[in-house]
């Protein structure tokens, strides 16, 4: 679909009703923080549900690291339902009956939307490690472009967990005018150094591998597998919580005795060995490259003199939900507690609430009926203030 074509993104299955790739011209170029620009420029994005005629029950829902725009729907590349199916659907916290949901796959992804393994203009071979340098307001300011091209003033809501919570963040700086309301959730208003040194071992685990070949292993017809399986394993890891762990696997063995060398002998080294395998059929490892170090770059505050509430200084009129979870160490609650701070300080009205669970981070995808609540309040709230 070209920009400035007409589109039509409604339809009555309450489900999946359009995407594709929104294909924006030479002269419509994203202008990107380091300097560069992309152009032409692609977004693949997923709609569900229909966009009311007042155009205000659109709601943006942003996808951490790894996702893509399939929130609801079921991956092409992997053929398993949506990331978010237990938030999107008839019934659900966000309704396609009542809400119009997009999902977009960020700049720098590899689903769709322009990233590393896309063809460049220039050579007609894939960019490598010739893509430019992207940020997460990089990510958001592709997406605002999608929003205006498909007419849309103002979104009812936009809504995140991890790196999609400071796409939220990131949105809530920089298009308050366009923002009605703003849910994150398990993010943080910058990347600590902890966080930058597990991206950093993931990073060099993929530029070890032979068959990464200085970013070009695509026109070389290699991957770099096994460098990007360590990779995903090694993050995963900051995914979930001891107890977790724990609970699921403790030190269960895979079989009956040890093998007395270095196979799976725990279910945890399996567990961690599948993660890693059956990632590299569906991710890019320069995408992982690229949007690994768009998070490393994240300071929301830097920008202001480093005083976070100056960032959401114009935001005034946007209700806010923060939400963390408890056992969640890689974005921890005090890092949430601080986006409230500097949102209360801003004047900003937001609700906050620390949910109670041992799953860790990833809790944002799994059954967590608090969260569901949480969810589910806030939007039937804004949708009365709002009139939907």
């Amino acid at each position: 679909m070209d920009a400035g074509a007409e589109t039509s993104p409604s339809g009555d299955s309450g489900r999946e009703t359009d995407g594709g790739t929104w294909r924006f011209p030479a002269n419509k170029p994203l202008r990107l923080d380091s300097g560069a620009t992309l152009s032409p420029l692609e977004v693949a994005y997923k709609t569900y549900g229909r966009l009311n005629a007042a155009k205000t029950n659109a709601v943006l829902v942003c996808h951490a690291l790894t996702g893509d725009q399939h929130a609801s729907s079921v991956n092409p590349v992997t053929g398993r339902p949506g990331w978010w199916d237990r938030v999107i659907g008839p019934g659900l916290p966000l309704d396609p009956e009542r809400h119009f949901v997009i999902a977009t796959n960020v700049v720098g992804g590899c689903m769709g939307s322009t990233g590393p393994a896309s063809a460049n203009p220039k050579t007609g071979q894939p960019y490598g490690l010739g893509f430019p340098m992207i940020t997460i307001a990089d990510m958001v300011r592709a997406q605002a472009m999608l929003i205006e091209a498909m007419g849309i003033e103002t979104l009812f809501a936009v809504v995140g967990g991890s790196m999609g919570g400071m796409q939220v963040l990131q949105w809530a700086a920089d298009y308050p005018e366009k923002l009605f309301s703003a849910v994150c959730v398990a993010a943080a208003p910058r990347h600590s150094a902890q966080n930058i040194a597990f991206h950093e071992v993931g990073r060099q685990a993929i530029m070890a591998d032979p068959d990464w070949r200085g970013g070009a292993y695509e026109s070389q017809g290699v991957r770099p597998e096994k460098g990007l399986a360590v990779a995903r394993m090694a993050a995963h890891i900051t995914y979930l919580s001891e107890p977790a762990l724990q609970r699921k696997f403790g030190r269960e063995l895979q079989r009956d005795g040890l093998s007395w060398g270095f196979d799976a002998d725990f279910q945890v080294e399996s567990y961690l060995r599948h993660q890693g395998t059956s990632f590299v059929d569906r991710f890019d490892a320069n995408s992982y490259l690229y949007i690994t170090r768009a998070l490393d770059y994240f300071d929301l505050a830097a920008r202001h003199g480093g005083v976070l509430a100056e960032a959401f200084r114009k935001a005034r009129a946007v209700r806010f939900c923060v939400l963390s979870f408890s056992s969640d160490w890689l974005y921890p609650t005090a890092e949430s507690r601080d986006i409230v701070r500097a949102l209360n300080a801003a004047g900003c009205r937001a609700s906050f609430a620390e949910i109670d669970t041992d799953k860790g981070h990833d809790a944002f995808f799994l059954d967590e009926p608090q969260l569901d609540a949480a969810l589910r309040g806030f939007f039937a709230s804004t949708a009365q203030a709002r009139g939907l």
